[in-house]
């Protein structure tokens, strides 16, 4: 055989995988993030072939995504109530909308009678969880991304066991892979166990026990429930505030992050959404509480209205993106967002640059420095578009890394939970948010933003168009990456 023919035979063969990759992968994906697949195996067919089958599959094994659908199915069978309603005839008239697709993507419905309080001091936050751990008399579930037996976090530990030593049942989720990501697994599950705690990993990566999926499709999800009676959720880790990297440490690095601590009907949605994955690693099924709930006093708050809307790989659509987005569309005059990773889809770009350009006031609040070098540079290349549109950035000070992750629409709407404002949150991390109304949640969230703000510096467009080429060129290529989903 001729070295022309070899040449046309690799050429042909070439066309044809591109081709074929251009049917296959473009069918369930955004053409940017298609495009950007295509042409990584054009150019590296090898390379490019070989991470699209390992990163490249966009949702959770048949199975699992099964076992959401069946826990759906249930929790869309109760019978909630008349609290269900809350102050419906207090909502913004976008809030009806958003409540009826969080509950057709989700299935949980929008819940009255809640009482929310915010959380910002690293320390409080593990002693008032702690506290409300010593005060549980029938079940403690815990699910955090990452967990970590270090001095931050032993003390947590501890109260697990004390509940468990009164015949608390204490059930604990951690993500496999951030357990080998992060120092002290090992001493991390044997303290568990020690406490008398049922532990179990997140989406493990163990393909000789036939349990394999995406290797980057993580349980990104942060919650604590007791008794069904008081929940946490937001953006923190159980880990100590420097991360505990070495490089962190050197830097100074620590953590800024915002919980909230709940108390009402909406906990038992939060338990549901600890059942469900409680219920793909296990395989046992908690009974879903459908008894009638007796909704707080508000003497420390008002009461609110609240929904939980899980979302990721095991849901058929990006719910919390779809969310997001709706609520971006529908402000009438300010709207305030957190996000330490900033790498927004086209839709949630432009519902941010359509606001401003309707006259929203629309302000971000980033972090000055990022301790993840590639995305940080992904979403400081989306940053001239905002400027340009009206957005005022804030670049929270260095060393601070401003981790909490929540936004807030108009006067009496907000979302917070554990989910960015990024691709990979709304399309390849199972994330649990919730949306909140109540003017008196919002003016808190208000005072929280408005020491954000104290503690940032504000970029201009004219300091951002200044910066050097290097920065720009560097800036870019992150952001191609950042399609490659």
């Amino acid at each position: 055989m001729s070295g022309e023919t070899v040449a046309l035979l690799v050429v042909a063969l070439h066309a044809a995988i591109v081709l074929v990759a251009a049917v296959w992968i473009s069918a369930r994906r955004a053409p940017s993030a298609a495009i950007a697949w295509i042409l990584a195996i054009a150019f590296v067919p090898l390379l490019g072939i070989a991470w699209f089958l390992l990163v490249g599959a966009g949702r959770l094994p048949r199975a699992r995504r099964e076992k959401q659908q069946e826990v759906n199915r249930a929790m869309l069978e109760r019978t909630p109530g008349v609290w269900e309603t809350g102050h419906r005839d207090e909502w913004p008239e976008a809030l009806s909308s958003a409540a009826a697709l969080n509950r057709e993507l989700g299935a949980l419905p929008m819940v009255g009678g809640t009482t929310a309080a915010l959380e910002g001091d690293y320390a409080e936050t593990f002693r008032r969880m702690i506290a409300d751990i010593d005060a549980a008399e029938r079940a403690v579930n815990v699910e955090f991304y990452i967990l970590v037996l270090d001095d931050t976090t032993r003390p947590f530990v501890e109260a697990l066991g004390r509940a468990s030593a009164r015949g608390v049942s204490v059930r604990v989720l951690s993500d496999h892979l951030s357990g080998f990501l992060y120092p002290h697994r090992r001493a991390t599950q044997a303290a568990l166990a020690d406490a008398g705690a049922e532990w179990r990993a997140m989406l493990p990566l163990r393909p000789f026990r036939g349990q394999w999926q995406r290797a980057d499709l993580r349980n990104h999800r942060k919650l604590l429930t007791i008794d069904g009676r008081v929940g946490w959720t937001g953006s923190l880790n159980l880990i100590d505030e420097s991360y505990l990297k070495p490089s962190n440490i050197r830097r100074g690095l620590h953590w800024k992050e915002l919980m909230v601590r709940l108390e009402g009907p909406v906990v038992r949605e939060l338990d549901a959404v600890f059942a469900t994955d409680w219920y793909s690693e296990t395989d046992e099924l908690l009974p879903l509480d459908e008894t009638p709930v007796e909704v707080p006093s508000p003497a420390a708050s008002e009461l609110l209205d609240a929904q939980v809307v899980p979302s990721g790989p095991s849901f058929e659509n990006d719910n919390n993106l779809k969310l997001f987005v709706y609520l971006l569309q529908n402000a009438r005059r300010r709207v305030s967002i957190t996000s330490p990773y900033f790498v927004p889809d086209e839709s949630t770009q432009l519902a941010i640059v359509t606001a401003a350009s309707r006259g929203v006031a629309v302000e971000l609040f980033v972090s000055e420095i990022g301790d993840q070098a590639l995305v940080h540079h992904a979403q400081r290349s989306y940053y001239e578009a905002l400027l340009a549109a009206g957005v005022r950035i804030h670049l929270y000070r260095a060393p601070t890394v401003l981790h909490a992750k929540h936004f807030s629409i108009d006067d009496d709407v907000a979302v917070i939970g554990s989910s960015n404002m990024d691709i990979r949150s709304f399309s390849l991390n199972m994330e649990v948010s919730l949306l909140v109304h109540g003017r008196g949640f919002v003016d808190a969230l208000r005072e929280v933003e408005d020491s954000y703000r104290a503690a940032s510096r504000e970029l201009t467009l004219d300091e951002w168009r200044g910066r050097p080429m290097r920065a720009r060129v560097g800036d870019a290529l992150a952001r191609l990456t950042s399609s490659l989903q």
